[in-house]
C-alpha cells in the first residue's frame, strides 16, 4: 500500500509540476499582451521559489544521510550546477551552428531544437520529482511546486518562441503536451530504479539542489536585470524576496 501511495503521488505531482506548467503557454495564446506583462514577474517569482527550494529543502534533506553514506553534497551539487551549463551549452552551439550554416532553414531548425530542450527539461523534472518523493512526502511535493512555479514563465516563453518561428497555436499545444509528457516518463523510470538508487538519493537530491540554483542564478536573475522599465525591477526583486518566503514558511510548518 506504501509502494502505491508514493505511486500515486508521484504520478499527481508530476502532472502538477510539468503538465500544469503549460498553463503559462495557455495563457499566452489566450491573452498575449497580458501574459507578457506578467512573466517577467513570475519568472523572479520562479527564481525565489528555485533558490528557496534548494537552500531551505533539497540540501538540508541531503546532508542528513549524505555524511553516514560517505556522500560530499557540495561537491554533486557543483556537479549538477556544470553539467546542466554544459547542456545548455550544447543545445545553444547546435542552434547558432545549424543558423551559421543555413539561414533560410534558421527557423526550421529552431523549432526542434526548441521542444527537444524543453522535452530534456521535463525528463528531467520527472527523476527529480520521484527522486524527492523517496525521501518523504512533504519534500516531494515542495519540490513539485517549485518545478510548477518555474515552468509556468518558462512555457510563457516557449510558446511564445514557437509562435513567432509560424507554428500555429493548436499544433504549439500538441508538441507542448507530447514533451510535457517526458516528465512522466523521467518519474516512472526513477520509480521503477527506486531500490536500486535509495543509496544515491542523497547524490539526486544535490544535483536537483544545482540544477534549480543554475535555473534561478543563469536564466531568470538576468532578467530582473536587464528590466529598464521604471519600477519593474524593484517589483521583480520583491517577487523573488516572497519566492524564497514562501518556501521557507512550508518547509517550516509543512515539513516540520
Amino acid at each position: 500500500m506504501q509502494e502505491l501511495s508514493i505511486l500515486g503521488n508521484i504520478l499527481i505531482f508530476t502532472f502538477v509540476g510539468s503538465l500544469g506548467g503549460l498553463i503559462g503557454g495557455v495563457i499566452l495564446l489566450a491573452k498575449e499582451r497580458f501574459a507578457l506583462r506578467i512573466s517577467h514577474f513570475l519568472a523572479s517569482f520562479a527564481a525565489g521559489v528555485l533558490l528557496g527550494t534548494a537552500f531551505f529543502d533539497l540540501l538540508p534533506e541531503a546532508l542528513v544521510d549524505a555524511e553516514k553514506l560517505g556522500i560530499n553534497v557540495f561537491f554533486w551539487t557543483l556537479i549538477g550546477i556544470i553539467f546542466f551549463f554544459f547542456t545548455e551549452r550544447f543545445i545553444h552551439w547546435f542552434h547558432h551552428h545549424e543558423e551559421y550554416h543555413s539561414e533560410k532553414r534558421s527557423s526550421q531548425n529552431t523549432v526542434p531544437l526548441i521542444i527537444f530542450g524543453d522535452t530534456v527539461h521535463n525528463f528531467i523534472d520527472g527523476v527529480v520529482i520521484a527522486a524527492t518523493f523517496f525521501i518523504s512526502i512533504p519534500l516531494g511535493i515542495i519540490t513539485s511546486l517549485a518545478v510548477f512555479a518555474h515552468e509556468l514563465p518558462q512555457e510563457i516563453g516557449d510558446f511564445g518562441l514557437l509562435l513567432h518561428k509560424g507554428l500555429n497555436r493548436k499544433k504549439i499545444i500538441f508538441v507542448n503536451i507530447l514533451s510535457a509528457l517526458a516528465s512522466f516518463a523521467g518519474a516512472i523510470l526513477t520509480y521503477l530504479a527506486g531500490n536500486a538508487l535509495i543509496n544515491y538519493i542523497p547524490i539526486f537530491i544535490s544535483i536537483t539542489a544545482g540544477f534549480f540554483i543554475y535555473i534561478a542564478a543563469s536564466d531568470l536573475i538576468p532578467e530582473i536585470h536587464h528590466e529598464k522599465r521604471k519600477g519593474y525591477a524593484a517589483i521583480e526583486s520583491i517577487m523573488l524576496l516572497i519566492g524564497v518566503l514562501i518556501v521557507w514558511a512550508s518547509v517550516t510548518f509543512l515539513v516540520e
